[in-house]
């Protein structure tokens, strides 16, 4: 196939998990009616603007899953490998979104959490894509590096990172649910 017609399903996806989001009732932006470039704050307004703590783990789904199909697929042509990444990715923005998991989230311990705005789940998904680019060009170490650097930022700036939320979302501990609310 062209890669042309991958370049187009990619955007097909992105465009296809905006408009499920949005048939599913998130808002566009965030109900504050204006959009920050970054967000720091983990509170109501988390998950509503463009970026925030949470973007740093979409970056490394996107380290990932170049690895994962580089690994599994090495002659498949790149834009066919970022259209499979893609599904789950965008797959998990709008599962994200349903009650299930944003009930999840909150027995978890982020009562502030009302799902993402159709904005920031694409801005999540083009981090992913920000990770698999990288991934792509870069030396291993160097993701590797940064994988780390992102989870200890993340877990020193704001007790959450990607391995606690997985973690979380499996099984809600109440030790780490105690030390995250900072008691």
């Amino acid at each position: 196939m062209p890669a042309r017609v991958w370049w187009v399903l990619s955007g097909a996806l992105v465009a296809g998990g905006g408009l499920a989001l949005y048939l599913m009732g998130q808002p566009g932006i965030c109900e504050c009616g204006y959009v920050k470039i970054w967000h720091s704050p983990t509170d109501v307004q988390s998950s509503q603007h463009l970026f925030d703590w949470y973007t740093f783990s979409h970056i490394i789904h996107g380290f990932v899953f170049y690895w994962l199909l580089t690994l599994v697929a090495p002659r498949m042509p790149f834009a066919a490998r970022l259209v499979i990444a893609l599904v789950p990715e965008v797959a998990w923005e709008v599962f994200e979104n349903t009650d299930y998991v944003i009930n999840r989230y909150r027995d978890a311990g982020q009562l502030a959490y009302f799902g993402d705005t159709v904005l920031n789940s694409l801005s999540d998904v083009l981090a992913m894509v920000a990770g698999f680019l990288y991934a792509r060009f870069a030396p291993v170490w160097s993701t590797i590096t940064l994988i780390i650097f992102f989870e200890l930022f993340t877990l020193y700036s704001i007790r959450d990172n990607l391995t606690l939320n997985v973690i979380m979302l499996i099984h809600s501990f109440d030790f780490i649910k105690e030390w995250q609310a900072g008691r």
